[in-house]
């Protein structure tokens, strides 16, 4: 292969990656920024240059074919070292750069991550941060996030985690005219006989469990309502609103605690959970912009 074709070969392969792993023409045209015409043009003239399909496609649905599963197999894992390689140059310059994405909690990015980048961000004008709200738990490694923000509890051992938050303690809340009219749990067992706003979790398809303690004794219960919700703040004001109990961060509920909109229940029952961490993959050295990110979110800082 020439070296122009050899080239041109390595210009359609991010193309390529983008749209295999994203299983769509449009959604790899938004991660990188371009318009689906041009993704499926460059991955038409990949497939052109190689002399096979990569890709098979129908009305609903695009695969990777053979061809296409063994180059990204053997090839993707090399092109990303590429990538994290020339990322590790920006130590280099005079400005660090680069884009970071960062999968979190709505909770997450209310709470800590805003805050923290309205000081960040202007101090690095070439460093970018794309924030993906989500209250799942995401797979950082293959949705190429460079980090995620969950609650300590719940990390994964091969990841690096970094506090970037105090203890948060859970509160179980509902509004007075809710308790007036249904009554006041006494017990968590009590709440079975509520109307709970639930909440589902993206990743896992299922509603979250209660988790309560007390006297070192945990307790998971599963329990029901009218109202299901993906969003942690939808869940605060449909409490707020009457429609039923709801069991959040207690930070999220503060104001309306302070301003009498919400009353907590249960709170000899009610845990305290290891705070935020922003986590990323141990075996991935963190670029420049990652490290310095890693520096103003840590906590307590320094």
């Amino acid at each position: 292969m020439e070296h122009k074709s050899l080239r041109e070969a390595f210009s359609g392969l991010p193309v390529f990656f983008a749209v295999a792993r994203e299983g769509s023409f449009t959604k790899a045209a938004a991660r990188l920024r371009v318009t689906q015409t041009a993704v499926s043009h460059a991955v038409r003239a990949l497939e052109a240059r190689l002399g096979v399909q990569l890709l098979a496609r129908n009305s609903r649905t695009v695969t990777p074919t053979e061809a296409g599963e063994q180059l990204l197999r053997t090839v993707a894992p090399h092109m990303e070292a590429i990538d994290n390689e020339l990322e590790a140059l920006n130590a280099f310059r005079d400005c660090p750069a680069g884009t970071l994405r960062i999968s979190a909690s709505d909770h997450a990015i209310n709470a800590v991550l805003m805050d923290k980048l309205t000081q960040f961000l202007p101090l690095y004008p070439h460093i970018k941060v794309e924030l993906i709200a989500d209250n799942g738990f995401v797979d950082i490694v293959a949705e190429r996030f460079d980090a995620g923000v969950r609650m300590g509890e719940s990390l994964d051992q091969d990841m690096i985690a970094v506090r970037i938050g105090p203890d948060a303690p859970f509160a179980v809340v509902a509004s007075p005219d809710y308790l007036q009219r249904h009554g006041r749990p006494e017990t968590p067992a009590d709440l079975l006989q509520h109307n709970c706003i639930n909440v589902r979790l993206p990743s896992l398809g299922n509603l979250w469990a209660w988790e309560f303690e007390k006297d070192g004794t945990p307790l998971n219960l599963r329990v029901d309502g009218q109202l299901v919700c993906n969003s942690s703040f939808d869940c605060v004001e449909a409490a707020v609103a009457g429609l039923g109990i709801c069991y959040m961060p207690a930070e999220m509920t503060r104001l309306h605690l302070q301003s009498g909109a919400l009353v907590q229940l249960l709170r000899d029952w009610s845990p305290t959970w290891p705070g935020l961490h922003l986590y990323y993959p141990s075996r991935r050295q963190p670029s420049t912009a990652m490290t310095l990110l890693i520096a103003a979110l840590r906590y307590p800082a320094a």
